[in-house]
């Protein structure tokens, strides 16, 4: 229940469950009933700026208005968490460099190519964009490549700060020794190496808008971790099959520790690394053995 204190527009049930559909049609984002109080907080901000006095308003111009889809963006902007840091999950990501980062490579020299592209789905402020890249540079792999590193968001907020690459000690909070050197100091926190951030690449994109994530090209692996808990069923299932088409043939995705495509998807074959499970679009042309630590 709110406090005897909250003053402001009240979010009714009803209005509640019609703004959280438009928000859940927009992006994929689903609120269950106990979110009410959580969204009313957060959105009496945008009625203020738009002069509204009810929930009742608020709902009709995100229905109708011919800005609707530009305040969808302001409300999911005050709506989603983005909470990321270096090396988040580090055991996934060691599982990726030591033993996908190989085959990547040998699958790259089957197709006779020398380019590696990785796509971070929904990359927050950045961070798992520059860890993948750092990754992949310190692998020594792919000299010489050309390596393409791709993260989108659909808070146009959160990609300024990725752009930047400037980071506070809160973001270093997991980062293994021995990866000072791709930073250097910077007014305002650390920054990212010019090296390191010419291999990354950042665009606005929301992933329920399959048309629109054509811009990223075809991908050997892609990230998309703590990102599908947010969403509802249908949604899971429109970006994993987004996920399936952008992958190239044998390519990988990662999801977050506690996800997975149970009843979302049969196209992928699970992969069993280490110390960590995988998913791989199938590639039955390929001759390559397995991966050390790789179950087929």
């Amino acid at each position: 229940m709110p406090a005897f204190f909250d003053v402001g527009p009240r979010l009714g049930i009803e209005e509640f469950r019609q703004i959280r559909d438009i928000v859940n049609r927009f992006c994929g984002i689903h609120f269950s009933d106990d979110a009410r109080y959580i969204v009313q907080r957060r959105l009496r901000d945008r009625l203020e700026i738009l002069g509204m006095a009810t929930f009742e308003e608020y709902y009709h111009y995100l229905r109708y208005h011919p800005q609707a889809e530009a305040e969808l963006e302001n409300a999911v902007e005050l709506l989603t968490t983005n909470e990321t840091y270096f090396f988040r999950e580090e055991y996934q990501l060691r599982a990726f460099a030591e033993e996908v980062l190989p085959v990547l490579r040998a699958r790259a020299a089957e197709r006779g190519t020398r380019h590696l592209s990785i796509w971070s789905a929904g990359c927050s402020t950045g961070e798992e964009v520059y860890t993948l890249a750092m990754l992949v540079d310190r692998s020594g792999l792919f000299r010489d490549w050309d390596v393409r590193i791709f993260g989108n968001d659909i808070s146009r907020r959160v990609l300024q700060r990725a752009r930047a690459a400037v980071y506070r000690p809160s973001s270093f909070r997991a980062m293994p020794p021995g990866y000072e050197h791709y930073f250097i100091d910077a007014p305002e926190g650390r920054q990212v190496h010019p090296r390191i951030r010419a291999m990354c690449h950042f665009g606005h994109i929301n992933l329920m808008n399959h048309g629109r994530t054509a811009v990223v090209g075809k991908v050997d692996a892609i990230f998309c971790r703590n990102v599908l808990i947010y969403f509802d069923d249908m949604s899971r299932r429109r970006v994993v099959d987004t996920f399936f088409q952008r992958l190239e043939r044998g390519g990988y995705l990662f999801l977050g520790h506690s996800e997975s495509l149970l009843n979302l998807s049969t196209s992928f074959e699970l992969v069993h690394l280490s110390t960590d499970l995988a998913y791989r679009r199938p590639n039955p042309e390929s001759k390559r053995p397995p991966a050390r630590g790789e179950r087929r």
